[in-house]
């Protein structure tokens, strides 16, 4: 379980650069299989300063960040375009391209976007609305 789940991981992050092999399942498959064999390595994954807090997130249902959505889809419809411009002259494979990069888009689009709660913070000084009358 511990080398199926680094390979979801190397995947994962291959996934991060490359638009169309997957991020989320595989990261989600490797905290999975490192939750079932390793404390260790589970407990490195969901607290990597990369990918710790977007994988618990996710699996909370909270959603994704809304830069991260932006990003990835930066970086996706940059890539796919330029594949499709300049890489194939296969008509049908641009289609097909183009197809799985509006799927993502879809995808990405529909998946609920992350706020963070704001902060409970008193206010200090005159301008606190905790006068006490007196």
């Amino acid at each position: 379980m511990i080398a199926l789940g680094t390979l979801c991981v190397g995947l994962g992050v291959l996934g991060m650069f490359l638009p169309v092999l997957p991020t989320t399942p595989f990261l989600l498959l490797a905290a999975a299989c490192y939750g079932r064999s390793s404390d260790r390595f589970y407990n490195w994954l969901m607290t990597n300063r990369w990918c710790g807090e977007y994988i618990c997130n996710y699996r909370e249902g909270r959603g994704i960040h809304r830069r991260q959505k932006m990003l990835t889809l930066l970086l996706l419809w940059l890539t796919i375009g330029w594949t499709v411009i300049f890489a194939i002259s296969l008509w049908w494979l641009r289609l097909i391209l183009l197809g799985i990069a509006v799927g993502v888009t879809i995808h990405l689009v529909k998946i609920k976007t992350y706020r963070p709660e704001p902060q409970d913070s008193k206010p200090l000084g005159k301008y606190s609305s905790d006068k006490n009358p007196a």
